[in-house]
């Protein structure tokens, strides 16, 4: 317990009472540096998306088109049933609100959102894709995700008319459906599996070539969901417009107090930085795993996946040279990594719950608690210190983070 805690017990009830209800003291001001890492948060500070170099079509709108079409399809799940935005839902903030991914069965991770997730280098909680386009393969071929296989999704792109036609106006010709089988998958069940092994190895790069289109295009869509402004973004860009004054009416005292401590004392800033609030790597913060599963790796085992996957930068697949493939070939796999998981953005956190990778923990209030109390890890080292933080000023630090939350629900763009 801290010092403030123990002298809070001090006092008589009333002035307790008073003390509770008191609005949050603050100086008038934000001094140059807080000023600065203020601005540095706005969506305004947020730059232009840089190209992916291993996906040619990554900002060609007519690949878009496609991949928005492809996002919202049921018919690629092996059921008819599960889409992309089945998990993904534009009202959710393109996440589904479950503790666990729920496709044609039971996943394994919680679903992480995809605004701005453009802008990270890697994919996954673990990492374990180093594209947006890689990442958008795998579901469709894992099995209790939407376990349609590679030969399936092919089929459908060359069969539907309007598919055919947008895939070849981006990319080149279909292979022909008629040397297509139902179901053939390198990853899917032993019929599958066999059915893919009796391919001819041309045929099977054909197949493959353009299921790795498929996820450009995907990827094309994704790339357009981006984070909308919030209260904070208003507040933040008034700050640094006006010599720094801590101007109430956008954010209530309260609200300001729990910014206070998000880039001061309770270090979150420190993970959760950036227009997007995250560093986009990879931390252990003891995260307990759910009861009766065993732990997870996380990055540990990331990095291994990452470079074994065939759609990966270095991969025959991808677009890049090998020289533009920085991050994959001089990704850290040391112990360090073992039990750390991606950092999520915070914008729109609110509309996200539950939170970490497997959707442990329900509610911001039990993160407050999580982070103020900083438990040992089970798997590697929580790189988190206790932070000793008051009840009131968890409740302030929880106020801020619903001023990310965007003015207007999102819908999917292009439509």
């Amino acid at each position: 317990m801290n010092k403030r805690a123990l002298a809070i017990f001090a006092l008589p009830a009333a002035a307790i009472l008073i003390w509770l209800l008191a609005p949050a003291s603050l100086p008038e001001r934000w001094n140059e540096s807080e000023a600065a890492l203020i601005a540095s948060l706005s969506l305004s500070a947020l730059t232009p998306l840089q190209p992916d170099p291993s996906n040619a079509a990554a900002d060609d709108e007519r690949a878009a088109r496609l991949g928005q079409r492809l996002f919202f399809d049921l018919r690629l799940s092996a059921n008819g049933a599960v889409s992309c935005a089945s998990c993904h839902r534009p009202e959710l903030a393109f996440t589904d609100g479950l503790p666990i991914a729920l496709g044609t069965g039971p996943g394994r991770r919680h679903t992480p959102g995809l605004l701005g997730a453009a802008y990270s280098p890697w994919f996954y909680w673990d990492g374990r894709r180093d594209s947006q386009w890689a990442q958008a393969l795998t579901p469709l071929e894992t099995h209790f995700e939407q376990g349609a296989g590679r030969s399936a999704i092919v089929r459908l792109l060359a069969t539907d008319p309007e598919y055919k036609a947008l895939y070849e106006e981006v990319f080149s010709a279909m292979p022909d459906p008629t040397h297509l089988p139902d179901s053939a998958s390198p990853l899917g069940g032993d019929s599958e599996r066999e059915a893919w092994r009796t391919l001819d190895p041309e045929l099977r790069f054909e197949i493959s070539t353009a299921f790795a289109n498929a996820g450009k295009a995907l990827a094309a869509y994704q790339r357009k969901l981006l984070p909308e402004r919030s209260r904070f973004d208003d507040y933040a860009d008034a700050v640094a417009g006006d010599g720094a004054a801590r101007q109430e009416g956008t954010l209530s005292r309260e609200e300001i107090a729990g910014l206070d401590l998000f880039i001061g004392e309770a270090q979150c800033i420190n993970c959760h930085n950036g227009p997007l609030f995250t560093n986009h790597d990879f931390h252990n913060t003891g995260i307990l795993p759910v009861f009766g599963k065993l732990p997870s790796l996380g990055r540990f085992d990331g990095v291994r996946l990452a470079r074994e996957d065939p759609f990966n930068c270095l991969g025959e697949f991808s677009d890049s040279a090998p020289a533009e493939c920085a991050e994959l070939r001089f990704a850290r796999d040391d112990n360090e990594l073992a039990g750390a998981h991606k950092t999520p953005g915070l914008r729109n956190v609110t509309l996200t719950a539950p939170y970490m990778h497997t959707g442990q923990i329900a509610t911001l209030e039990e993160v407050m608690l999580h982070y103020n109390e900083a438990p040992t890890a089970m798997v590697g080292h929580n790189e988190a210190k206790p932070l000793g933080l008051s009840s009131r000023q968890m409740r302030q630090l929880e106020a801020f983070l619903h001023t990310l939350e965007a003015r207007a629900r999102h819908a999917s763009p292009l439509q």
